[in-house]
């Protein structure tokens, strides 16, 4: 923000899985000149349908952007606009759940936090870190293991419904191949998109449940090291 006060540049946060997250003790979606929120029905707060909202502090640019949302103006176009209207069903959908989204928040917290704990110091599995004066709200579980696929079939076989919600990076896109992108250039993305595996997570999980998939991803990274390990021993036999 301070670069951008600077240069007088926008900030515009993306905010899309972020609900009720903090840094230094104030929400996302505060920082900057607008934010978003997303409300797809997978998000931590969702309606039914598609949805979404603009968060401003800006009343010109709060009335902007809903009259560009309009059609550029009900009745007398002001601009060439979109329809982007939330309907009234999702709205109401929205109004209920919202109450809920604090206990639902720390629910996915506890999740996490019963993850960490039960994750932790096995070898080639990376859990989520989180830094000082941050607060996360797990939309997701991500963690990361060079036995990626290996895991995802074990979990598979125990009947753990995993997800690969970004299996690739950005720049590797058939969108983006225009820029003719290599691997070199971002090789931790690159790396990572081969690596990365969302577990199950939601606020109703009990810890029975927690423990289950823990117990199975362990039994699973253990048992593809032995396997990995006796192979190479073979090929150098």
């Amino acid at each position: 923000m301070a670069i951008a006060k600077k240069h007088n540049l926008w900030v515009i946060e993306d905010c899309a899985q972020a609900h009720l997250a903090t840094y230094k003790g104030k929400f996302v979606g505060t920082f900057g000149d607008a934010a978003t929120f997303s409300f797809y029905p997978g998000k931590n707060l969702g309606a039914y349908g598609d949805a979404g909202c603009i968060v401003t502090n800006d009343d010109t640019l709060a009335d902007w952007t809903a009259t560009f949302a309009r059609h550029g103006g009900k009745g007398e176009h002001v601009m060439e606009g979109i329809n982007s209207r939330m309907d009234g069903l999702q709205a109401a959908i929205l109004n209920v759940k919202l109450p809920h989204l604090p206990a639902w928040t720390t629910a996915r917290r506890r999740v996490a936090a019963r993850y960490n704990e039960l994750l932790s110091g096995i070898n080639n599995l990376t859990t989520p870190k989180v830094a000082a004066d941050r607060s996360h709200v797990y939309h997701l579980y991500i963690v990361a293991s060079d036995q990626r696929d290996l895991l995802r079939k074990a979990l598979a076989d125990s009947e753990i419904t995993t997800s690969l919600n970004y299996p690739k990076a950005l720049p590797f896109y058939p969108a983006y191949a225009y820029l003719d992108h290599k691997a070199a250039d971002f090789p931790v993305a690159y790396r990572n998109q081969s690596r990365i595996l969302s577990l199950p997570i939601f606020p109703e999980m009990t810890d029975e449940m927690i423990e289950y998939v823990a117990d199975n991803t362990k039994r699973a990274i253990v048992s593809g090291c032995l396997v990995r390990s006796q192979a190479g021993e073979l090929a150098k036999i």
